[in-house]
């Protein structure tokens, strides 16, 4: 199984992402933003960063990287997108993914280990999870307040795409739960057809014990699942 990690000028999550999917088996390239093809690859990753120094907002020039044409049609051929944190804000801006990632309600940066609960499994990227599971990922961001219009919020609930909410440790969510005053706690979403993912937690970053947790492993356990019951399909 291949998978590819794009990087764009900013982008500081890349090597962690790569050494992550290495470790679960994928043949993993680096894609550099001016690429004009991501063809041929299981697995499309974008990672966090500060892609183009965040200028004008979050992902929005890297929304027109020559790379993200591509991207785009990859994903509405079926292949599965993941981007996190900066990847989540880019593939808001590409129109991947509805509604948008906004300042941080207290206005500052956080860098700190949240709770996740688990809201649905019938998806690639939780498939090896249990609703209800309450995970311990690290977040890295200062503008990952998701918003998004009523209509937009009710889609999204309706059909079971907001796929993990920050809650506690006991997996309540509420004001005190969330770290950046992001709409219903909202942590990450997936599109109608639940091949594009976008979270902003990093789950890479909870791979290793070392790095006090291995919850975020779930996520490539799941990924590494759906793609090998496709292949074996």
């Amino acid at each position: 199984m291949k998978a590819a990690v794009i990087r764009f000028p900013g982008s500081n999550c890349d090597q962690d992402c790569h050494l992550v999917l290495k470790e679960f088996g994928f043949a993993t390239d680096f894609v550099w933003h001016k690429e004009d093809s991501v063809a041929g690859y299981d697995l499309i990753v974008l990672p966090g960063g500060f892609s183009y120094g965040d200028y004008l907002r979050c992902g929005a020039i890297a929304r027109f990287s020559p790379v993200m044409k591509s991207v785009i049609e990859q994903a509405k051929r079926g292949v599965l997108v993941m981007g996190i944190c900066n990847g989540f804000q880019i593939l808001c801006e590409s129109g991947l993914l509805p509604g948008a990632l906004i300042r941080n309600r207290d206005l500052h940066f956080i860098c700190e280990h949240v709770r996740l609960r688990v809201e649905n499994t019938s998806n690639p990227f939780l498939s090896a999870a249990q609703v209800g599971q309450v995970l311990n990922v690290p977040i890295a961001h200062g503008e990952g307040s998701y918003t998004a219009d009523a209509a937009t919020l009710a889609s999204l609930n309706a059909e079971g795409r907001v796929l993990v909410r920050y809650c506690d440790v006991k997996g309540k969510t509420g004001d005190a739960t969330n770290p950046n005053g992001a709409l219903e706690n909202i942590a990450g979403i997936c599109n109608t057809t639940r091949n594009v993912f976008g979270l902003m937690p990093h789950p890479e970053r909870a791979c290793d014990a070392h790095l006090g947790s291995t919850d975020g492993r779930v996520f490539f356990q799941s990924i590494l699942a759906t793609l090998g019951n496709a292949q074996a399909a």
